[in-house]
Formats: structure tokens, sequence, C-alpha cells
């Protein structure tokens, strides 16, 4: 299984360091995807009366990185500049690749999304975003593969989990928009 993670490492890592623009194109989708999902968040919370929504796409995100790293205490994965393994565009700590947080962090808002007919289409929008972004970190030397599908993966569960359990978390969620809704006054 390695060897696949490596190779296919190699293959989308082997473009990095050939053009500029790509090298900065890359790195932007890899570091500044999630940026772009938490602006969709406060949009939907905000100006879309999405709250209930994005409260849960929220708590999903929150569920997919705890599991994150619950599997950190348990398997440690070397990112691929630890392994001495192709091309390095930023450093980046020498810490657990497995599973992607990055991944996690956007497929679990839009995994959520899918649930709800008002998000489905920007969810379809949102996953296309998150793979893109995910596979950009492996671009960019930070990732193998196996971490981004992975992210995918505990996103996936982070956003089931809390569309399992919608029902139970209604008295909290409602007492959150409450409470951001008295903080805005």
């Amino acid at each position: 299984m390695e060897k696949i993670n490596q190779k296919y490492f190699m293959l989308i890592n082997s473009f990095a360091h050939q053009n500029h623009l790509v090298d900065m194109l890359g790195l932007f989708l890899g570091e500044f995807m999630p940026y772009l999902f938490i602006a969709i968040e406060v949009y939907l919370y905000f100006f879309a009366n999405r709250q209930k929504e994005s409260v849960l796409a929220f708590e999903a995100m929150f569920i997919g990185l705890g599991l994150n790293q619950i599997i950190g205490l348990f398997y440690f994965h070397n990112r691929p500049f630890m392994d001495h393994l192709g091309v390095l565009l930023h450093n980046h700590m020498p810490d657990n690749s497995f599973p992607s947080d990055h991944t996690t962090f956007m497929l679990s808002i839009a995994f959520l999304f899918l649930f709800y007919k008002k998000t489905r289409k920007l969810s379809y929008i949102l996953i296309l975003l998150g793979f893109i972004g995910g596979f950009a970190r492996v671009f960019e030397g930070v990732h193998y593969p196996f971490d981004i599908i992975g992210g995918i993966g505990t996103g996936l569960v982070g956003a089931v989990t809390v569309f399992i359990f919608k029902t139970k978390l209604e008295s909290v969620n409602n007492f959150i928009v409450k409470s951001i809704k008295s903080f805005k006054r």
C-alpha cells in the first residue's frame, strides 16, 4: 500500500517546480481553500438565513477533526518530506499527515450540506473544491494521496454522524443560534 501511496504522490508532486504560476496556484488552493469554506459558512449563517445548516456543518467539521486527532493517537504517518520524497513548496511542521485536516475540514462541511435541499447545489461545488484543495496539498508536497482519501472519509463520518444526531443536537444548536443573535444586538 505504501508503495502505491508514494507512487501517486510522486506523480502528482512531479508537477511542482515546473511553472511558477502553477506553483503559486497550487499553494493558494492548498493553503487558502479552507478560508473560502469559512467565508461560505459565515455567509450562510448571517446573510442567507441558513443558520441550522451552518451550525450543523460546523459541528460536522468539529467531529471530523476530532476523529483525526483520535486517529493520530494510534497511527502516525510521515509527511512526504519527512521521507525525503518529492518537492516541498513551503515549510511545514514534521507532524502526522494522516488523515489530512484541511481535507476533513472542507469535506465535512460540504458533505453535511448534501443532506439539505437548499444547500445541495452548493454542496456539489464545495465537494469539488474540497477535492481540489485536498489534492493541492499533495502537489505542495505536504500530504500523500491516502492522507487526502483519509480526510475525505473522516469528513464524511463527521457529516453523517451530525446528521444522524441532528435532533439530539437541536436544543444545543438553538442555544448557539440564540446566543449569537443576542451577541449581535
